[in-house]
């Protein structure tokens, strides 16, 4: 995507590469967004239980044993959440905002703004893609249907080559007249 700007905290790419899609929604776990806010996961989620009415479910979930397993699995830096008792949090783009305010620090407020470009900028990577399918879709439809048409003329163009190829019907015709 984007390089990291001068004014810039973490490169994009670093915070992108932490953002997955879990349950059909673009994620960051709790640990990740510790680690950019620069607290501990264990403090992020204090503050989080503390402001429990900020949070609701479309802001962050709870994943399943199968989901950190998956999670773990896919990802090296994840390694030692496979020894950890809990399950981690995932926060869509509004629950890590929110991480931040109740946070309340200046890195975790700013570190906010590059995880909501990122969110922002891999939003319009799905989108361009979405369009993209759209338009290979519409083209695939197109040839298809004239595929059809086409193949019938080709047919046509063949059974008429196949007649054209075989041997006339010769009746030997005589010239002159029938005396049988």
């Amino acid at each position: 995507m984007s390089k990291t700007s001068s004014n810039s905290l973490i490169p994009s790419e670093r915070i992108e590469g932490m953002i997955y899609v879990i349950r059909g929604q673009k994620v960051i776990l709790d640990t990740d967004l510790a680690d950019l806010y620069e607290v501990k996961t264990k403090r992020l989620n204090e503050q989080v239980k503390r402001n429990s009415q900020r949070f609701p479910p479309q802001f962050m979930f709870q994943l399943t044993a199968e989901e950190k397993s998956e999670v773990v699995a896919k990802c090296d830096h994840l390694k030692n959440l496979k020894f950890s008792k809990t399950n981690p949090y995932a926060f869509t783009e509004h629950g890590a905002l929110m991480a931040a305010n109740v946070l309340k620090s200046e890195k975790a407020i700013a570190i906010s703004i590059q995880v909501i470009q990122a969110f922002i900028q891999l939003r319009q990577l799905i989108s361009s893609h979405t369009q993209l399918t759209q338009e290979i879709n519409s083209l695939k439809t197109f040839v298809l249907k004239n595929a059809q048409k086409t193949t019938q003329e080709f047919k046509r163009i063949w059974q008429a080559i196949e007649k054209l190829s075989q041997p006339p019907d010769r009746e030997e015709k005589r010239i002159g007249f029938d005396t049988s």
